[in-house]
């Protein structure tokens, strides 16, 4: 009750991916993850539905700053 789970920072490598939101240009859905810099494949991590969804995805990685949206 007292004690809670302290929140794990999850990385990752800048050198090879960097984190983007892909954005559904129809639906307008958003996706948060990370797009590989060699070939331009996405990895989703998590369905953003508000603003504090994506706090939490930067938190969870630690990024600082704006992050880049892709159609």
């Amino acid at each position: 009750m007292f004690f809670r789970k302290k929140k794990e920072v999850k990385t990752y490598d800048p050198n090879i991916k960097r984190p983007v939101i892909r954005a559904s240009i129809c639906t307008g859905e958003k996706t948060a993850g990370f797009r590989y810099l060699a070939n331009g494949r996405f990895e989703e991590v998590m369905l953003i539905r508000s603003n504090a969804d994506l706090e939490d995805f930067k938190s969870q990685y630690g990024i600082e700053g704006d992050i880049d949206t892709i159609y």
